[in-house]
């Protein structure tokens, strides 16, 4: 029986190189996750610059700590009617709020996580941190030239809002670029745009811009005061500190 050469060569590619495709999406996003996550702690002040489409202007700032990959406590401290209005990220995808106005902090739910973030552009689960080669499925798309990789990225939950994510991500130092969020009927929804700088041994994002497309809407983040590595005290990433206004 004479076999076709072409139906071998299907086999292998099918057999052998999607495979190995799958594994170096996934080997992409985790090298992005372990840059991102690089700092053994960090400390910031942060800037969010909020403009609608009719180019009103709001301007908040916050504190930032995190240590390692679960732990994030974000903390306002202006405009005085945000002061002290919190949220702190823990391990197992574990979110909790806290406002002045209730007096206790309350943990949110899976549905709430793709709530905006406090009227910006962000949603909760944007904020958190949380890696995201534990939240999608990569597939990689293309390898642009010398300088980027472009993946595909599917959410592993159900509930998420989004239904993929376009992530362009530096080929040199894996830290991304763009991301462009989809929503259902593949509408694209919002736009992530970073500038990433390197401070000493690490790598962060300097500045994060997140447009929501059909709203014209658009938030600013903005970092200074970094400080990586302080030896931040785990009793700092509780529910307990979580109320306590600094």
């Amino acid at each position: 029986m004479k076999i076709n050469p072409y139906l071998i060569l299907l086999f292998f590619s099918t057999a052998i190189y999607g495979p190995i495709h799958g594994q170096n999406a996934q080997t992409l996003l985790e090298k992005m996750d372990i840059l991102i996550a690089a700092p053994k702690d960090k400390e910031a002040d942060v800037l969010m610059i909020i403009k609608d489409k009719n180019g009103t202007v709001k301007e908040r700032e916050a504190t930032l700590k995190q240590k390692g990959k679960y732990k994030k406590l974000y903390r306002y401290t202006k405009p005085e009617k945000q002061a002290g209005i919190a949220t702190l990220s823990l391990p197992d995808n574990v979110i909790w709020l806290y406002m002045p106005a209730f007096g206790k902090a309350i943990r949110i739910s899976l549905l709430s996580k793709s709530q905006a973030f406090n009227g910006t552009d962000f949603s909760q689960e944007d904020m958190s941190g949380i890696p995201y080669s534990e939240r999608y499925e990569p597939s990689l798309i293309s390898q642009q030239n010398d300088e980027y990789y472009q993946l595909e990225l599917l959410p592993k939950s159900k509930k998420s809002k989004y239904t993929k994510i376009n992530l362009t991500m530096d080929k040199n130092h894996y830290y991304p670029i763009k991301m462009e969020y989809y929503t259902k009927g593949d509408k694209l929804m919002k736009i992530a745009e970073f500038n990433y700088q390197k401070q000493g041994a690490y790598w962060f994002a300097k500045e994060i811009v997140m447009t929501t497309v059909l709203k014209e809407h658009a938030t600013t983040i903005i970092l200074s005061e970094v400080k990586f590595d302080q030896g931040l005290s785990d009793a700092i990433f509780t529910i307990e500190n979580l109320k306590k206004e600094e």
